[in-house]
């Protein structure tokens, strides 16, 4: 029946405790009432200097501010009443001052502390005060010891007790101390052990020295007086130290181990150790003192059992068994953290500790034991737990867990606030937080609330940490990224939420790329007196800086004259002592890499170049690759870092040697790549840091079979050498690549974008000349190597071009003036340029006046035009231009520059390809036929006078000349007449319209009967057609946008009936000309019509 009340009490309380809400552990913000919380405290075991004051630390938080009272060895103690103790103002210190006179040790004791509020009481550890001691080595007066030769001896210190322990060292006559050797051990108790005495132990005398807390005491000495026998007999080994065959040892769980066997023999015995299950932990272990003592670093369960000593000599062996066993003081398993309830709320406190023996848990409230205070009806112990149901708010308090076992205690304080509060965050706000890629973080949001909030992680507005991957929430806020990368940047949010409101906070985590090394250093043999260098490059995250360190054998190397450091480390002038590890380290803030290498400094005689390699044997023949295998030879104390492979073939080059192929120092036996159709023979070179070696001896030779060429002719092209020629060449395949006998080429062309079939040839030359071929024209031409064995592969197909030849001239060429003293010329490229144009060649000498030197401008072939600036305005030129292509200079384009006038418009002058010279003037000019029409034909069967009405404005400019003489365009007599001309010219012009108005009709030959034609037509034999039409708008001018009249596609102008193409204005801008009949172009030519050539007066005309 007991037993099942029993299930049934557990079997609530679980249910209890899966029902327990608002249970968790986290910081409460001072300004909200807490109770007290221990923050600062003395070690368990305070050991104090007697010649300074005591002090015993105790500090605590809490709101209310705790007060602090004091216990000495269980009863309460009072600081205010001790002259010699006081107490820090707002703290629980304690000062303890040592006067002269006082004895320090009336204060030893057991303290602990109590800091108390409105709810509860926190305390303290148990703080064991102890004042360390110098105690007296009593005086004595030590007997010579005798004993005789060959028997052990032990000479015990026994030093006075002390706090702490004193460290125990033996000393000569001499005050140097005993060196301890195979024979001769001092102990762990601090006694000196002679594993048997010689007669040369008699020569000094032994001395123990303690060196305790503030002093160094030494013990009386003792002489030894051996008694020497004529024969040591020899013995079996038996131990000094421990006694017996079987002791036993207690180490406490992660403290260092020590095992010492000292054993007595003549001859001196020897020490091994062993372990009786299992092996030794080697990775921990150390054997010292000529292998008497055993020690392990940390002990771990698993490192418990027995351990055997074995003396051993030639007279026999002797064990003795340690048994060790590994416990362990009180360590935590579940530590109680502190609760924040509501009312009503359930909670619970568990303490759970393990340790060698388990330890025992006994709960205290506010100091003192659960059991001893009144009982809380809402609070339940059970065995490590502690089980608050429907808390009050006067439940607050402080509960104490104590641990404990025969190796010592635990004592953790926990509170219980009752206590409502909306969520706030505690940690600093927009936090930053950078990590290496691949690395873990963590992102820390502390908060506090009661009822205790729910806590929830976002980031780009989804949650994050709930299920699970690379994210892991925590209940105290804090978020654990595992594996960052580099999409896990960027800003994240906490929220913390509770019935009462919400609180959030932000965080930004930034995901840096890891620093590594590239280019580490490697290891280095060096000659004394030259140079050394290692390599240490690194790629870390561009945003983060870098440190670069180098270290020497660990020690970290200051950079003097002597070191050079940048991406490298530099050693001039190496030394013997400069051979050591080199280290370097690239350090970031967030991570760091390292690489290391070794210098190996070598003496100049002692360094040598390689011996040559031996024994070359040829094996695994293929058709195109063979293996070499040889013997490396002496490196002289410089390591062979490479091999080259030679080789010789008889047929092309006998005798000359090549270079085939390299590879490592570290081979000595590579497969060979071979060309097919060729007599090898190989031989091999070793290289090191001094040099070549000299060549091995040759192998045997081996023949390769032949095959069809696998490779093409190089650097095809064609090239005109006339305008009808072009010349295919190509660069011949190496000796190696000719792959069998007879070999010859196939050349094939034709003409790019035509649909004619591939011509061809085979050759043995490296060139072919293609005749008949049509100027600059290009070909698609191709390469094709034939040996006996086949046909190689086709080349790319490459574009070729034939011979160049003259360029035509430029399709035109103007010449304008822009301003009065500048001349602007431009022109277009030849429609022929008959090859690639190099440029283009300007000539130009003056025309008037004084005649000068001839001036020639060479132009690259994207330039088409040219501005200059002539001395004057009335100054005139002649300009050549000629386009220009390898062959040499093509046809030029003559013309002169315009001549200048006092108008508003400067004038401009252009030739073009069509043979058309034109001049534009400030003058608008027209002719008019028999009919009045003013259309410009040309008839080849009927002769007429041609009548040409010009009005010329004359735009007057307001300059002021420069020039010494009078311009006549400003004379009023000039003005006047120039008047008269211009309504002259106007009178005749309404006279002939009237008389068009009426029918009248020009005395030329009718041509009515024969049909009209628009534009004028040229016959063969170079005359024209002038044909007249009707209600026809004047088509020989027409008004051009910048005002000027620009002349159509007639082939008449006033060049044509007049004394030549030079302007018809003398120097002061007045008409002088007159309409003249019309002469031929060129006088070789003769005439183009059967037209008077004598000049008809304009008033005859319209008469």
């Amino acid at each position: 029946m007991p037993s099942s009340c029993w299930m049934v009490a557990m079997a609530k309380l679980l249910l209890l405790l899966l029902l327990s809400r608002g249970l968790y552990a986290i910081e409460i913000p001072l300004d909200l009432k807490q109770p007290p919380t221990i923050t600062k405290q003395s070690v368990k075991d305070h050991i104090v200097d007697p010649r300074d004051s005591a002090v015993v630390e105790c500090e605590a938080k809490g709101n209310p501010m705790p007060v602090f009272s004091w216990r000495r060895n269980g009863k309460f103690f009072n600081p205010g009443r001790d002259p010699r103790v006081s107490m820090r103002r707002r703290s629980g210190t304690l000062d303890i001052a040592f006067y002269s006179g006082l004895d320090p040790e009336d204060y030893e004791g057991e303290y602990q502390c109590f800091a108390t509020n409105d709810f509860g009481s926190a305390v303290s550890n148990k703080i064991l005060l102890r004042v360390s001691k110098s105690p007296v080595w009593p005086k004595e007066f030590l007997e010579p010891v005798a004993v005789n030769q060959g028997l052990p001896l032990v000479l015990p210190c026994d030093p006075p007790p002390s706090v702490p322990p004193p460290h125990i060292f033996w000393m000569n006559s001499s005050m140097m101390p005993i060196v301890e050797d195979r024979r001769l051990t001092v102990g762990l108790n601090g006694d000196l052990y002679f594993s048997s005495i010689t007669v040369n132990d008699t020569r000094t005398t032994y001395s123990c020295n303690a060196r305790f807390a503030q002093t160094i005491q030494q013990k009386s000495p003792y002489t030894i007086k051996v008694l020497t026998t004529r024969l040591v007999a020899e013995s079996v080994p038996s131990f000094l130290f421990p006694k017996g065959t079987a002791s036993s040892k207690v180490v406490l769980r992660g403290k260092p181990l020590i095992l010492m066997c000292i054993a007595a023999g003549v001859p001196t015995p020897t020490i091994t150790w062993s372990k009786k299950v299992g092996d030794l932990p080697r990775r921990k272990l150390r054997l010292e003192n000529f292998n008497k003592t055993l020690r392990i670093t940390s002990m771990s369960d698993d490192n418990a059992g027995d351990y055997i000593c074995t003396a051993s000599n030639r007279m026999g062996a002797t064990s003795h068994t340690i048994t060790v066993r590994v416990q362990a003081t009180p360590y935590w398993a579940n530590k109680p953290e502190n609760l924040v309830l509501t009312s009503e709320d359930n909670g619970k406190l568990i303490c759970r500790a393990n340790g060698i023996p388990k330890p025992t848990i006994q709960w205290l409230v506010n100091g003192e034991p659960v059991d001893s205070v009144p009982p809380n009806p809402r609070r339940q112990v059970a065995g490590d737990t502690l089980i608050l149901r429907s808390v009050q708010i006067g439940d607050s308090a402080v509960y104490q867990c104590n641990a404990s076992n025969e190796h010592g205690y635990l004592l953790a304080n926990a509170f219980i606030s009752i206590q409502e509060a909306a969520p706030r965050m505690l940690g600093p706000r927009n936090q930053l937080v950078k990590v290496m890629e691949n690395n873990r973080t963590f992102l820390y949001c502390p908060f506090f609330g009661s009822p205790l909030p729910e806590l929830r992680w976002f980031k780009d507005g989804q949650i994050v940490g709930r299920d699970g991957g690379h994210y892991k929430a925590y209940t105290n806020g804090t978020l654990e990224v595992r594996h960052a990368r580099l999409d896990d940047q960027g800003t994240y949010t906490c929220v913390a939420n509770n019935r009462l409101g919400k609180a959030e906070n932000q965080a930004r985590l930034e995901v840096k790329e890891p620093t590594r090394i590239t280019r580490p250093p490697e290891h280095l043999r060096a000659i004394r007196g030259s140079t050394a260098r290692f390599e240490c490059r690194a790629k870390h995250d561009p945003t983060l800086p870098i440190t670069v360190t180098w270290k020497r054998n660990g020690r970290l190397l200051v950079l003097g004259w002597r070191w050079k450091e940048d991406d490298f480390l530099a050693i001039s002038s190496v030394r013997r002592e400069d051979e050591g590890n080199y280290t370097c380290t690239v350090r970031t803030e967030l991570d760091r890499a390292s690489a290391s290498a070794r210098l190996v400094v070598l003496d100049p005689q002692n360094v040598n170049r390689p011996d040559p390699p031996t024994d070359l044997e040829l094996s695994d023949p293929t058709e195109r690759s063979i293996r070499i295998t040889w013997t490396p030879g002496n490196d002289n104390h410089s390591p062979t870092k490479e091999y080259l492979v030679q080789y010789e073939e008889d047929y092309w080059e006998p005798g000359r040697w090549k270079n085939l192929s390299s590879y490592p120092g570290n081979l000595n036996s590579v497969i060979l790549p071979l060309s097919p159709f060729i007599n090898y023979q190989f031989r091999v070179y070793a290289i090191n840091a001094i040099g070549w070696s000299k060549p091995s001896r040759p192998s045997q030779r081996y023949q390769t079979s032949g095959a069809a060429p696998d490779a093409v002719p190089g650097n095809i092209r064609g090239v005109g050498t006339w305008k009808t020629r072009m010349e295919i060449r190509w660069e011949p395949l190496e000796d190696t690549q000719r792959n069998g006998p007879h070999l010859r080429y196939i050349v094939w062309w034709r003409r790019r974008d035509s649909r004619e079939e591939w011509k061809n040839i085979t050759t043995y030359w490296l060139r072919h000349i293609i005749y008949d071929t049509d100027t600059f024209t290009p070909y698609e031409i191709k390469v094709q190597a034939v040996n006996d064995f086949g046909l190689g592969p086709e080349s790319n197909v490459v574009i070729g071009y034939s011979g160049e030849d003259l360029p035509a001239p430029p399709r035109f060429f103007r010449i304008q003036q822009r301003h009065m003293d500048t001349l602007y010329l431009d022109w277009d490229r030849p429609a022929e340029p008959n090859g690639i144009l190099t440029g283009y060649t300007l000539k130009y000498q003056v025309v008037n006046g004084t005649r000068g030197g001839r001036t020639q401008l060479d132009f690259p072939p994207n330039t088409t035009y040219y501005s200059m600036n002539r001395p004057d305005r009335y100054t005139r030129y002649r300009f050549s231009l000629a386009a220009r292509t390898q062959v040499g200079v093509g046809e030029a384009a003559v013309e002169d520059s315009p001549l200048f006038t006092n108008e508003g418009e400067p004038t401009q002058t252009w030739w073009s390809n069509g043979l058309t010279k034109c001049e534009r003037t400030s003058c608008v000019c027209t002719r008019l036929d028999r009919s009045g029409d003013t259309n410009l034909h040309k008839d080849p069967y009927k002769s007429a006078v041609k009548v040409y009405i010009c009005v010329c404005v004359l735009y007057f400019q307001m300059e002021a000349y420069t020039r010494e003489q009078v311009d006549i365009a400003t004379q009023g007599w000039f003005i006047g007449v120039m008047c008269a001309i211009a309504l002259l010219v106007v009178i005749l012009l309404i006279v002939c319209f009237i008389k068009k108005s009426r029918g009248g009709k020009y005395p030329v030959r009718d041509k009515k009967d024969l049909p009209l034609d628009p534009v004028d037509q040229k016959d063969q034999d170079g005359s024209f057609d002038y044909r007249d039409e009707d209600n026809k708008p004047l088509q020989g001018s027409q008004m051009s946008l910048d005002g000027m009249v620009k002349m159509q596609e007639s082939d008449d102008s006033l060049v044509d009936y007049g004394e030549g193409g030079d302007g018809q204005f003398n120097e002061d801008g007045s008409f002088i000309g007159q309409y003249a009949g019309r002469k031929d172009r060129d006088e070789n030519e003769g005439n183009l019509g059967s037209e008077a050539t004598s000049p008809v007066s304009p008033l005859y005309s319209l008469a």
